[in-house]
């Protein structure tokens, strides 16, 4: 039961936190004069949300859970740099994908 509560939660966190973050970035775009029209552009800047909500559940949010386990680990310093970084440039260059 708690395994399927902890699904759910992720999956509302995924969803409310990637709707969130994608506006926000939809705002910065459109405030510096950029728009997202197309589909790999809004491809990519979706990957690199995607890419940074895992980032901000696995150090942050996955110790808030119904699930408790002693598997539930923080990502090492060394992989949530790596990740981020690839998240900030697919948002970076999604503006400028043909």
């Amino acid at each position: 039961m708690k395994f399927t509560l902890e699904i759910i939660r992720i999956l509302i966190i995924f969803g409310l936190l990637g709707f969130i973050f994608n506006k926000a970035i939809m705002f910065i775009y459109s405030s510096i004069g950029i728009q997202l029209d197309n589909y790999y552009g809004g491809l990519i800047a979706g990957i690199g949300i995607i890419i940074s909500i895992f980032v901000l559940y696995r150090n942050k949010l996955q110790f808030s859970g119904f699930y408790k386990s002693d598997k539930n680990v923080k990502l090492s310093k060394t992989v949530s740099t790596f990740l981020i970084s690839i998240s900030i440039i697919m948002l970076v260059i999604a503006p400028y994908l043909p």
